[in-house]
């Protein structure tokens, strides 16, 4: 093929593979491969595939070298045939490498760990990331995810009012049950000595880890705030392989720290946040940073050490094993202080095997969770993560990380597994002595975690009596629309695929299924045609919850009675439960 018949996204990846600068970690790693198969046995992909050669690390660096060795090797110039040097010729090439590079690892770096050479194969592959990215050739989620950190400022596209809302929700509720203002979120507040930057997921699905780690701010009497922008401590460029984006996304946190006049970042419990905004951003971003960055972990640490929070661990007594995030512990080495920290606030802890540097990916590493057409091959490379957590006997699985509280919660979900995930965080706030206890006549007759939950309990248009049937491929997205319905008062099953979906509906008959369109398997809209054909169940009412709105002409085309209620992604927690009252007919009762 002549150069003038390459296409322009060949051409442009050539060019970039000439002017690239190669740091010596990745010189390095092209060169020093002697091909002895250690990392074989220690990636998760290559011991759920034994047959498969293409899991192994070393074939996927060696993808890259071919490359590498085509443009930046004098052998591979003249003698491409005897060093295996190659060059793309056509996008379906791009795309096979894409499929490499986002599809088969995780960059979680336990192959770099046991490579006698010290091969680094996730700084290879988040290399080769960077230069598909950069001439368009990614997965739709990275791109999608990258877009609205670029433009709305964090990785899931919460808007500031959402946002704003969300704080001020979780505000209300805790001042109310401890009784005191000074519970109060603090947002904006000039000259605190803490400012706490989170994970979107907390805004967007999981808002009780934004309470607790407020609730603990309150108990040590901390001088703190978050930020109304520059909240998001994630960064899709580490993921992405993007360094500009890298920069950028560091830089709207530093900036407002500065601003606020913050002496502190207190960085919630996301491995590849505290390694991305910590350990890379400043690099990327070329600045220095004038405050003390830090974990939440060694936050919550430091405070009981200090006696400025109380704890009882026996308030934690069911048996917890911990998993180490590949970020936090090979990347950062941090691997001690989530430990002590466990074992000040339970009292079974169960160390799983093996663990630290050598503990295997959740599988939700390296933006896994964001690519939903390599799904299936990410749960089959689960199946050596569930085998560890199975053999630990725990019924909690502890993580410092939101990827790996998804990851694990996959992994969990697909093996069938009797245990659940929660953060440190949780336990901490759960083992919390508090000085000045609310008296018991005061404290809420119901813990209500949602706006619109609150807001139904007041004003007695509650959901109670209702059964609700969630189904949504996406775990954060079930425990949001579950959180806010039950706490409405509803009784709520859940689904993650569509034939669940409709065994869960046979067997329990719900009042209502509120349905998403995008999963992978029986997808939402063949699930709704079933439904409506399947006499036992024909009648439930259904409300479409979906983040692809093209989609609704697709549903409502179908040769079967329409959805009763229609909702775009992101869902406000009032806006469903006012529609779910409204399909249900309870305001037309009530008035």
């Amino acid at each position: 093929m002549s150069e003038s018949q390459k296409s322009y996204k060949v051409r442009k990846l050539e060019e970039l593979l000439r002017n690239k600068k190669l740091p010596r970690q990745v010189v390095g790693s092209l060169v020093g491969c002697i091909h002895c198969g250690m990392c074989h046995e220690s990636c998760h992909y290559a011991l759920s595939s034994p047959d498969d050669p293409r899991m192994t690390p070393s074939y996927k660096a060696d993808q890259i070298r071919k490359l590498f060795k085509r443009y930046r090797d004098w052998t591979g110039r003249v003698f491409p045939w005897w060093v295996g040097a190659h060059t793309p010729l056509t996008d379906e090439d791009l795309e096979r490498l894409k499929d490499i590079a986002f599809g088969t690892c995780t960059n979680c770096r336990r192959c770099t760990f046991n490579c006698p050479m010290g091969v680094d194969t996730a700084t290879l592959n988040r290399l080769m990331r960077g230069l598909l990215t950069s001439v368009g050739v990614m997965p739709e989620g990275v791109r999608v995810v990258s877009k609205d950190q670029w433009e709305i400022g964090n990785q899931m596209g919460v808007l500031k009012e959402d946002f704003l809302d969300t704080l001020e929700w979780m505000s209300e509720e805790l001042a109310e049950e401890l009784g005191h203002d000074r519970a109060a979120i603090p947002v904006d507040k000039q000259g605190s000595k803490v400012v706490y930057a989170i994970n979107p997921r907390e805004a967007k699905y999981d808002p009780r880890t934004i309470k607790s780690a407020a609730l603990i701010f309150y108990a040590a009497g901390e001088s703190w705030t978050m930020a109304s922008e520059g909240w998001d401590q994630t960064n899709f460029g580490l993921f992405s392989g993007d360094d500009q984006l890298g920069g950028a996304a560091g830089r709207r946190v530093f900036d407002k720290v500065a601003e606020l006049g913050g002496e502190r970042l207190v960085i919630s419990e996301c491995g590849h946040g505290y390694r991305s905004t910590r350990c890379e951003a400043p690099n990327w971003a070329g600045v220095t940073v004038p405050f003390v960055m830090e974990s939440s972990v060694m936050t919550m640490l430091r405070y009981i050490k200090e006696g400025r929070i109380k704890v009882d661990k026996t308030k934690n007594s069911a048996r917890v094993t911990y998993h180490d995030s590949c970020n936090l512990a090979r990347s950062c080495g941090f691997y001690e202080e989530p430990r002590e920290l466990l074992r000040l606030v339970t009292t079974d802890f169960q160390e799983m095997h093996p663990n630290r540097t050598e503990n295997y990916c959740c599988t939700g590493g390296g933006g896994a969770m964001s690519m939903s057409e390599y799904a299936p091959r990410r749960l089959k490379s689960g199946r050596v993560k569930a085998d560890q957590i199975a053999a630990t006997g725990a019924k909690i699985v502890v993580t410092s990380c939101h990827n790996c509280v998804d990851g694990l919660g996959d992994v969990i979900k697909h093996y069938k597994l009797d245990c659940q995930v929660k953060q440190l965080v949780d336990l901490v706030a759960e083992a919390l002595v508090l000085d000045e206890p609310k008296p018991a006549e005061e404290a809420p007759q119901v813990a209500v975690t949602a706006a619109a939950g609150a807001a139904a309990q007041r004003d007695g248009r509650s959901l109670t009596g209702r059964r609700i049937l969630v189904v949504d491929d996406e775990e954060d997205a079930r425990t949001f629309l579950s959180m806010v319905l039950e706490d409405a008062g509803a009784s709520i099953f859940q689904a993650a695929d569509g034939a669940e979906a409709i065994r869960v509906a046979l067997k329990e008959r719900p009042d209502l299924i509120t349905l998403d369109l995008s999963m992978p398997g029986k997808d939402g809209i063949e699930t709704f045609t079933e439904l409506r054909r399947t006499p036992q169940i024909a009648q439930i009412q259904v409300c479409i919850i979906t983040g692809h709105p093209e989609f609704r002409k697709l549903i409502y085309d179908r040769p079967v009675a329409p959805p009763e209620g229609y909702m775009n992604k992101p869902v406000k927690a009032e806006d469903l439960v006012a529609n779910v009252r409204r399909i249900l007919e309870l305001e037309k009762r009530r008035a």
